[in-house]
């Protein structure tokens, strides 16, 4: 796993050996409160349990601050962590910004993927085509 540093929804620095010693899911997601995002992180919300009892830990990143993390988080009831990565360095670490088309325009920003670490930080798998009504299957399977 890269290593990295990063405040969370609550304000709590969070660093990438923090995260070792459970499979982790570190999942990159555009903006909160958009609709696919929205999705996305209400899905992995109602499969947190099953996630949980497989011995997951989830983390979910994106550029915007603690603060739009945590309304985000309120207003979902998210159980999980929400990293602000505002200069993009993470996403970057993992390989989650770059180019992408949306409505036929080449822009850069996040690209929606998840990352799947082993409980000693060992890359796993990646799911580059995330489901957002069914990611929590996407890792489970």
């Amino acid at each position: 796993m890269p290593e990295f540093e990063a405040v969370d929804q609550d304000g709590n620095t969070v660093r990438s050996s923090d995260l070792k010693g459970k499979k982790t899911v570190v999942y990159f997601y555009p903006k909160d409160n958009t609709p696919g995002c929205t999705a996305e992180a209400c899905n992995l919300r109602d499969n947190y349990g099953a996630l949980v009892g497989a011995g997951y830990n989830v983390v979910g990143v994106s550029k915007d601050s603690e603060a739009s993390h945590k309304k985000f988080a309120l207003k979902n009831s998210l159980p999980f962590t929400l990293l602000a990565d505002p200069s993009t360095q993470i996403l970057q670490a993992f390989g989650a910004w770059g180019e992408k088309k949306m409505y036929g325009k080449v822009t850069v920003g996040t690209l929606r993927k998840t990352s799947i670490f082993s409980e000693d930080g060992t890359l796993e798998k990646i799911i580059e085509k995330v489901d957002t009504k069914n990611h929590a299957a996407q890792i489970l399977e």
